[in-house]
């Protein structure tokens, strides 16, 4: 995890009573807590670990439109509204920049795959557009990569993680919302089939509603509930330099790094082809749901199993209110760096940007994200239970829409007029 994440200050006494419970401390659940709280509508957000420890602390900052499903686009574009606002909203600044987002595409067919990107979302009124050669080199300058070209969108924009998360929870506490940490959620009380509680390691809360916002963690909890919500995890291995000269604050995607300007002056870097796929028991129970994604992005995967697949299985799939849930025998999920990686993203960002020879590492991590088989989040209510939301499974592209993702779950529970149109999110469709 980050070392920079900065704390949350909340309250250990467990309220005995509440309208909303939102379950999950990252940054949607935050989001939504604000947003009850600004509607004056009692929510408390429960977090098992530490708010924003996890992937809504350990993901690369990017807030973007590009390349994004044309259903999803919307979402992305109230979440920037949002983002501008938020600084304002909360009176904290949180890095957030339209610094522009580029993808590079080292050959004519990947370059077509971003023309066919930009006819999909023709109608939605982008500032998005392709690159040429000479184009790339003026605004990324001292480049010795070969493109066909790229796609860019000068308004999408960075925000810091390590800040953001923890600066929107703590706005919604100064607002009236109520915030206990080192508390899991075991399980759902109901009362004539509807929800009516929530069960805690700490006790029982009563409330009219209760939102799942639980990352990774969201498919274990709605399994114990008999609901299935098909997630597979993958792991990002990040670094972040010391400070340094860089080509320019546009954050860039090439098709094996990636890297942005981090707000002390280094630089956030990733090996964007490279993501680590442990094995455990899900891919056998659910696999069958990925396999297009699998064909598309089989070279992109470093298979691993091992040691991930036996810590699974140690973990119940089911158990009782009144027993240890795995939430509280896994606080926080903190998968171990592949430095192999990290190393490939230097190696190959230095030789697309010689300037990149001169970094040094501050620090690593790695995050444990939640995939859909759409790649697409689920934001809705739960029909087979009654008084229950989700907002989950945002794979890995969580961070730019989360103000928008938090807004909509907050609409859908307070049953408001809704941000923007649910119906991509539905449940259902899975």
């Amino acid at each position: 995890m980050t070392k920079a994440l900065e704390p949350v200050i909340t309250q250990d006494k467990l309220p005995s009573t509440t309208r909303v419970v939102i379950i999950g401390g990252g940054i949607v659940g935050a989001c939504a807590a604000l947003t009850l709280a600004e509607r004056n509508i009692p929510v408390v957000l429960l977090e098992k670990g530490h708010i924003a420890g996890e992937q809504s602390s350990r993901n690369l900052g990017w807030i973007r439109k590009t390349s994004r499903h044309a259903h999803d686009v919307p979402m992305a574009q109230a979440a920037d509204r949002l983002w501008a606002k938020m600084p304002e909203r909360i009176g904290r600044d949180l890095g957030y920049k339209q610094c522009g987002i580029m993808f590079l595409s080292p050959t004519e067919e990947s370059l077509c795959v971003h023309e066919d990107w930009l006819k999909s979302v023709d109608d939605l009124s982008l500032d998005s557009r392709l690159l040429s050669t000479s184009e790339i080199d003026q605004q990324v300058p001292g480049g010795k990569g070969k493109w066909a070209g790229g796609v860019y969108t000068p308004s999408d924009g960075i925000a810091e993680p390590a800040i953001a998360t923890s600066a929107i929870a703590n706005a919604a506490i100064k607002k009236g919302a109520v915030m206990v940490q080192h508390c899991a959620v075991r399980t759902l009380s109901r009362s004539a089939g509807k929800v009516s509680g929530v069960v805690t390691e700490k006790g029982e809360i009563q409330c009219d509603q209760a939102l799942l916002a639980g990352g990774a963690w969201s498919r274990r909890f709605l399994g114990n509930l008999g609901v299935s919500l098909p997630t597979l995890p993958l792991i990002l291995s990040v670094l972040r330099t010391k400070p340094m000269d860089g080509p320019t604050d546009i954050a860039v995607g090439g098709p094996d790094f990636s890297f942005r300007k981090h707000k002390d002056g280094g630089f956030i870097i990733t090996q964007r082809g490279g993501l680590d796929a442990p094995i455990i028991l899900d891919h056998l129970l659910i696999g069958s749901r990925y396999m297009n994604q699998l064909g598309a992005n089989r070279r992109q995967l470093r298979v691993k199993l091992g040691k991930p697949f036996l810590d699974d299985l140690k973990l119940p799939r089911r158990w009782h209110a009144g027993s240890r849930s795995p939430f509280e025998r896994i606080r926080t999920m903190d998968p171990k760096v592949n430095p192999v990686l990290n190393q490939e993203a230097i190696t190959n960002l230095c030789n697309a940007w010689p300037i990149f020879e001169q970094a040094e590492i501050e620090e690593a991590w790695a995050g444990w994200m939640d995939i859909t088989p759409d790649s697409m989040p689920v934001i809705d209510r739960i029909e087979a239970v009654p008084g229950l939301a989700i907002a989950t499974g945002f794979s890995g592209h969580g961070f730019g829409t989360g103000p928008a993702a938090g807004q909509l779950a907050a609409d859908i529970v307070s049953e408001e007029p809704s941000i923007i149109d649910p119906d991509p999110y539905r449940f259902d469709r899975l």
